[in-house]
């Protein structure tokens, strides 16, 4: 949506509710309304019309941020807003970034998301504690569950070793469309295999990951939860259940604070420093400085000695 048809929109909306406001009855498709909703209503609209004309500083009041917030049922079906912004950001990744140049693609999606829609990947600031989880691991196999539309997998690849391969679980196959189109477009793509699919699928993606990519045990030194956040906890113990992880492999862990993983953090706040050592990298949510996040970045220090 562009700035003036948002700004337009959120303007029109308010001008409805302070008419409304004004009228001895107000009423809405028949239905009548408080008066103090109807005063809510106008002023986050008056809000949100001012941010779009200005240039969106405020990401609560950013048009696509509202609509983002109106699509998290269909978002935790499908992750997937449901209005298109997912293969827009393609769309514009391709139109707008250098082909072959990953500096640049990544630059062009933060500014996408800065300024045109919203979306819920690592983002720039927890971005970069990736990079550097990535540079000190120095990891040859690397696993990410939550392709969503690429930008981790673009960050890891940019800082992984040069014979380093990435594989990437996702659930929706529209998003592994889309994230391939944009690593393709970096000219990562050869580098990073997308897999549709869960680690929950009673077996599939785990089987596929053995026999088809030749997963075995200690063969895995990094791995980035960013998915079902109730999933972390149940998919890392898939893991240890493979074996595929060894001493020193690392696993680390996006949005531990909001929306929130807590079974996840206390599992490992209770084995520190007996299998895992973990330190907790305090940040923002994606896109903004006012929600603060937590990503953990645990160790793994292998089985017990009495195991």
């Amino acid at each position: 949506m562009s700035k003036f048809s948002a700004a337009f929109g959120a303007s029109a909306v308010s001008v409805v509710s302070s008419i409304l406001l004004i009228a001895r009855r107000p009423r809405v498709l028949g239905r009548r309304y408080p008066r103090l909703l109807l005063a809510a209503v106008t002023a986050v609209a008056l809000a949100v019309a001012a941010n779009e004309w200005v240039g969106k500083p405020v990401m609560f009041l950013r048009w696509s941020y509202v609509r983002f917030l109106f699509g998290l049922r269909h978002m935790g079906a499908h992750w997937q807003v449901g209005d298109g912004r997912e293969e827009a950001l393609a769309d514009y990744v391709c139109t707008h970034a250098r082909r072959n140049d990953i500096d640049d693609v990544i630059r062009v999606i933060d500014e996408f998301c800065y300024t045109k829609s919203y979306l819920i990947n690592v983002g720039d600031e927890k971005g970069q504690i990736l990079d550097r989880a990535v540079v000190g691991a120095r990891p040859s196999r690397l696993l990410e569950l939550g392709t969503y539309c690429g930008y981790s997998a673009l960050r890891i690849a940019r800082v992984m070793p040069d014979d380093a391969v990435l594989y990437s679980i996702e659930f929706n196959p529209a998003n592994a469309a889309v994230a391939q189109r944009i690593w393709d477009h970096a000219g990562v793509g050869e580098r990073i295999v997308v897999i549709v699919g869960t680690l929950g699928d009673h077996g599939k993606t785990l089987t596929a990951l053995r026999e088809t990519h030749n997963f075995a045990p200690g063969t895995l030194d990094f791995v980035f939860l960013d998915h079902e956040k109730d999933e972390y906890l149940p998919d890392l113990h898939r893991i240890l259940d493979q074996g595929w992880l060894r001493s020193g492999s690392v696993v680390m862990a996006d949005n531990v604070k909001y929306p929130g993983a807590p079974e996840y953090r206390e599992f490992m706040r209770c084995q520190e420093g007996a299998t895992w050592r973990t330190r907790e990298h305090r940040s923002h949510a994606e896109y903004q400085k006012i929600i603060k996040d937590l990503v953990l970045e645990s160790t793994h220090l292998g089985p017990p000695a009495n195991a």
